[in-house]
């Protein structure tokens, strides 16, 4: 099972040295990439969730490509 963390950086070191005593946990600290694209991702399915409560009008695949 992975579990994600949100630590305050202060506090950081401290879980990650108390993580890694622990035999049966692999800790290892995720990336300012990684953790900006699993809030990126969050924030997508949030999107899509309120897209199909009917709360947002999400923009059409032409629409998209006419912006680029």
């Amino acid at each position: 099972m992975q579990i994600l963390l949100d630590v305050r950086n202060d506090k950081a070191d401290f879980l990650m040295e108390l993580l890694r005593n622990f035999r049966f946990v692999k800790a290892k600290p995720v990336t300012s990439e990684k953790e900006r694209i699993l809030r990126d991702l969050k924030h997508s399915v949030e999107e899509v969730k309120l897209h199909k409560a009917g709360k947002i009008k999400l923009k059409s695949a032409d629409e998209l490509f006419n912006e680029l």
